[in-house]
């Protein structure tokens, strides 16, 4: 089979050949499938995995970090218009 026939919608690949695209892409799953819009590369998809296995404590404090850099980011987006 061609990926041909699935951008036609006249097959549908199997889990473990769509998963293989979505590595092929570096793209997730749910992104190739169409079930979210956003992109999340396999170099970020590795980052959320690493994080989610730390200890609750230092998850914390990744996560109030990144708050604060998403925050100032927006700040500065809504002075610069």
């Amino acid at each position: 089979m061609s990926v041909g026939h699935y951008e036609r919608d006249e097959v549908t690949p199997s889990v473990e050949v769509a998963s293989k695209l979505a590595d092929a892409l570096s793209v997730s799953l749910d992104y190739l499938s169409g079930n979210t819009d956003t992109e999340l590369d396999s170099a970020t998809l590795g980052r959320i995995r690493e994080i989610s296995v730390m200890p609750e404590e230092d998850r914390k404090q990744v996560f109030l970090v990144v708050d604060a850099l998403i925050r100032d980011f927006k700040a500065r987006k809504a002075y610069a218009q």
